[in-house]
């Protein structure tokens, strides 16, 4: 990292990865009461990773990512109430309700998605870093990648062109052990994924993704290379989702004590200690934050609950032929 974390920057830290646990929690309570329909993936266990790069990241910069997204939104500062409102299929959504867990998105604050299709995201992502470079403009693009469409050929395709034409993007590999049920050792020939672009040129390097402050460090000196001109870059962070692929996945493949392993390691608990070890803050301090947040992600179920659905007439909306 360039310098030191202020108490600012620290509490914040602490302030996101705790907002999108709980915000993840309700929306794990209120796909059980039926109030969320379809796909719903949560990101619980994966939260040092977007806040990590998240301190390193010009507001600025597009970021596009996978179906496994609220957590990047939520990061952006964008506002919980409409992220919600999407999950529910409510008309105040930041896609009108149509796009619900997976298919959010605000051009607003450049973030582009939440893509359903594995890997789709991929091109999408270097097509926009093509757009920063053709219009001259110091931006990146952080495109982040599931660890199951490391085997898809058009992340291979992205990956040549983006080097061919040292295109400003960052990969950003969210290795959570898992391709849906299939691990990473069944499905991968060879595991260490952030070398997939070294056929292309591409540099990259692995780090751990359940500490934030590795987090930030690996992913502030890899953004000031792409920043730079020297072209793409792939971060591959090692991380752990805690549920199941989707709500309607038990997880059977794997075992308590794997997921207990990891627990023990909680990446929120990392930066809880931390602060208190260095005195930046109190436990009371910090209870105080997690019950404000409690009352907001509250107030934001409230309020998508309240929003009205989607007149039929939104169904022929930014519908193009």
């Amino acid at each position: 990292m360039k310098k030191s974390l202020t108490k600012k920057e620290y509490l914040k830290i602490f302030s996101f990865m705790l907002k999108i646990r709980r915000f993840e929690e309700r929306a794990a309570q209120l796909y059980g009461m039926g109030h969320i329909g379809g796909f719903c993936h949560l990101y619980i266990g994966q939260e040092a990773v977007v806040v990590g790069v998240l301190m390193t990241i010009d507001m600025k910069d597009s970021v596009v990512t996978t179906y496994r997204d609220h957590g990047h939104m939520i990061s952006r500062g964008l506002d919980p109430k409409k992220i919600m409102a999407e999950l529910t299929g409510r008309q105040n959504g930041y896609s009108s309700g149509k796009g619900g867990s997976m298919h959010m998105f605000s051009k607003e604050n450049n973030f582009y998605g939440g893509h359903g299709i594995v890997g789709a995201q991929v091109p999408i992502g270097t097509g926009i870093a093509f757009t920063h470079k053709y219009n001259k403009e110091k931006n990146i693009c952080r495109t982040y990648i599931g660890d199951g469409a490391m085997n898809n050929g058009q992340v291979f395709e992205a990956f040549n062109l983006a080097s061919l034409w040292k295109l400003p993007v960052l990969y950003i590999i969210e290795n959570n052990q898992y391709g849906m049920g299939t691990s990473v050792d069944r499905a991968a020939a060879g595991s260490d994924l952030y070398k997939r672009g070294e056929a292309f040129g591409i540099p990259g390097e692995i780090v751990d993704g359940m500490n934030v402050f590795k987090v930030i460090k690996s992913a502030d000196k890899a953004g000031k290379y792409v920043r730079s001109g020297k072209g793409p870059y792939i971060l591959e962070v090692q991380t752990y989702r805690y549920r199941g692929h989707s709500m309607s996945d038990p997880a059977k493949y794997r075992t308590k004590e794997e997921l207990d392993s990891y627990k023990s390691n909680d990446p929120i608990e990392v930066v809880r200690n931390k602060i208190l070890k260095e005195k930046i803050a109190t436990k009371e301090n910090l209870e105080q934050i997690n019950k404000n947040i409690i009352s907001e992600i509250k107030e934001a179920a409230d309020y998508a609950l309240e929003s009205p659905y989607p007149e039929s007439s939104e169904l022929y909306t930014n519908v193009y032929i």
